[in-house]
């Protein structure tokens, strides 16, 4: 299968299984469920959830044992964008091409349904299969911490800290690992998890995820930067308005690239332990580093 095959194939697949377990549209109070699903189901690349099943696979594991789990990192990404939008927040009237939740169901709602999805995220996981190494309480407790103040939740605390002064770069990976990599080293732990991983090979992935990750972000300033708003499906050029530290805005286009291709490697590299049953992996990060949007 060729990678965009594969991309296209694991997306639908995480798309019915979202489907499947979400409340649905018409379960009361249906404002909210509906609200939910309009978020959820508004398009995304599934990366994370891909991940986590890429993962999985990659660690001898099964796709039906590592699906709540996918399914969980993506609720929960998707409850950061609903609250990250807010006019509290990054105020964006923009998300993947469509109008934001509180543009269409109001602010008190879309709070609401950040918060619902947040939750649903530990759900998914409280049902997820156990393992010899790792059970339900192992797989709660590690998207909990990634999810927290210690870095997703830390990580936007310190970028809205940030807005108006020149942060150094050291200030700047800091943001970048709490927002962006730690969510994106979780759902391949996750995944790994969920196919009863070797110390060694969660080891692995989780500097691969570190480095990917933090690619990633790079990238995504990058494009913030070179992209129009219909290509990117939201607000181009939103971390200029704001006065916000990127990485293109503290060290330059080009710079920025190479410090891209630089992460990306070093995230290639972490991958030596695992093998050819990592080669799909190695497909992603190298189609990360070149995605147009």
């Amino acid at each position: 299968m060729t990678l965009k095959s594969y991309l296209a194939a694991r997306a639908k697949e995480v798309d019915a299984a979202l489907d499947r377990h979400l409340p649905k549209k018409s379960a009361a109070p249906a404002t909210i469920h509906a609200a939910m699903r309009y978020t959820v189901f508004a398009g995304g690349k599934r990366l994370r959830p891909i991940l986590c099943l890429a993962a999985a696979e990659a660690c001898g594991g099964t796709l039906e044992n590592a699906m709540l789990p996918a399914c969980a990192v993506e609720v929960l990404h998707t409850y950061s964008l609903v609250h990250d939008d807010l006019p509290c927040m990054d105020d964006d009237d923009l998300r993947r091409g469509r109008p934001t939740c509180h543009k269409v169901y109001g602010e008190g709602m879309a709070v609401l349904t950040g918060d619902a999805l947040l939750t649903e995220a530990f759900l998914f996981l409280a049902q997820t299969p156990a393992t010899k190494r790792y059970s339900a309480k192992d797989y709660v407790a590690e998207l909990a911490l990634t999810g927290g103040s210690r870095h997703l939740i830390g990580g936007q605390v310190l970028d809205l800290e940030g807005e108006g002064q020149k942060a150094t770069k050291a200030r700047l990976v800091k943001i970048h690992e709490a927002k962006t990599a730690a969510l994106l080293m979780s759902s391949l732990r996750l995944g790994a998890m969920t196919a009863n991983a070797t110390p060694k090979q969660l080891e692995a992935l989780t500097v691969f995820g570190h480095a990917l990750g933090h690619a990633f972000q790079v990238i995504d300033d990058i494009l913030d930067v070179t992209q129009s708003t219909e290509v990117l499906g939201k607000t181009a050029g939103k971390d200029a308005a704001v006065e916000k530290t990127t990485y293109p805005s503290l060290m330059g286009l080009e710079k920025s690239r190479k410090e891209a291709a630089k992460l990306t490697k070093q995230a290639m590299d972490a991958l030596k332990p695992l093998g050819k049953s990592a080669d799909r992996l190695h497909e992603i990060a190298a189609y990360l580093l070149e995605r147009e949007y």
